[in-house]
């Protein structure tokens, strides 16, 4: 099996034909390179008899493209001044790039996103590309440079910074509240009980904690964050969401704690990036300012 590398001519023989090509002429593609026409007419031979393929025909004193060369000159073209746009890019800002970064979706949009034009601001050449994802992954076969995540950090391979412990509360609208005269935890199992996909023991690590034991707890169960909240406003029953997640909705009136006994969750929200990228100047400069934005 040939090797890649048989098909990469150096970026010499690419400028050479890149010229040639442009002006339709060996003399004129010498002249803007400060090389001699024999000079540039060697360097296209050693072009074709790399490839394999004609790409000039030679008339006289004239050059003209062949069709293979006309498709191959304009693919040169791009690739040439997408590497000259990107060595500009890394002169002008070194610590520039573009950040592939895997979010929560709440988390994201909720307590992220406010904060993150603060970050571009300050960071003007990087440019950060968001994905949601609702569990851990395999760096290795997704092309992500960090992701948010909630729980411990046991992802193999991995480094992570601490961002946000979290604390749930029972909540529901004020209509249920009343409906419902909820006054002890055991007054919560009366009413439709929401739960998250992704904390399925949620409920009843809460119960435990008020001190009830061996209670299993029925009622519908939602994918994301942001569709259960969404039901709880509406009426539809009483979830365990996080405290830091819903103050809008708190400071409004929206939606109220059933009864005011939080409990921490097990886990926390950790930014965590594969040890591979750690010095990927935009990950540092991301890591850097997500951390002070998780202490302040």
């Amino acid at each position: 099996m040939l090797s890649p590398r048989r098909f990469l001519p150096s970026t010499a023989l690419l400028c050479a034909f890149e010229a040639a090509a442009r002006t339709s002429s060996f003399t004129r593609a010498a002249e803007e390179l400060n090389l001699t026409q024999s000079a540039v007419s060697r360097q296209i031979k050693a072009l074709e008899e790399q490839i394999g393929v004609a790409l000039f025909m030679r008339e006289r004193q004239k050059v003209n493209l062949t069709l293979a060369g006309e498709t191959y000159a304009r693919d040169v073209r791009e690739a040439l001044q997408m590497i000259a746009n990107a060595s500009m890019t890394l002169r002008t800002n070194p610590d520039g790039g573009a950040l592939n970064l895997a979010i929560l979706p709440t988390f994201g949009t909720r307590w992220l996103a406010p904060r993150l034009p603060d970050f571009l601001k300050d960071n003007p050449g990087v440019t950060v590309n968001l994905t949601t994802r609702l569990r851990p992954f395999d760096f290795s076969t997704e092309p992500q440079d960090a992701a948010i995540h909630f729980g411990q950090h046991n992802w193999p391979d991995t480094d992570a910074m601490f961002l946000h412990d979290e604390t749930v509360v029972p909540t529901c609208s004020p209509d249920l509240l009343e409906h419902y005269d909820i006054q002890t935890p055991v007054d919560l199992l009366k009413a439709p009980i929401l739960h998250l996909a992704t904390r399925p023991k949620a409920w009843e690590r809460w119960l435990h904690v008020q001190g009830i034991d061996g209670e299993k707890v029925p009622g519908m169960v939602f994918d994301q964050f942001a569709t259960v909240a969404q039901a709880v406003v509406h009426g539809i029953g009483i979830a365990l969401l996080p405290h830091f997640l819903i103050e809008n909705e708190l400071s409004e009136g929206t939606l109220v704690p059933a009864l005011n006994l939080p409990v921490r969750s097990v886990g926390a929200y950790h930014l965590v990036w594969p040890k591979s990228r750690s010095t990927y100047p935009p990950l540092k400069s991301f890591r850097d300012w997500i951390g002070g934005q998780a202490e302040a």
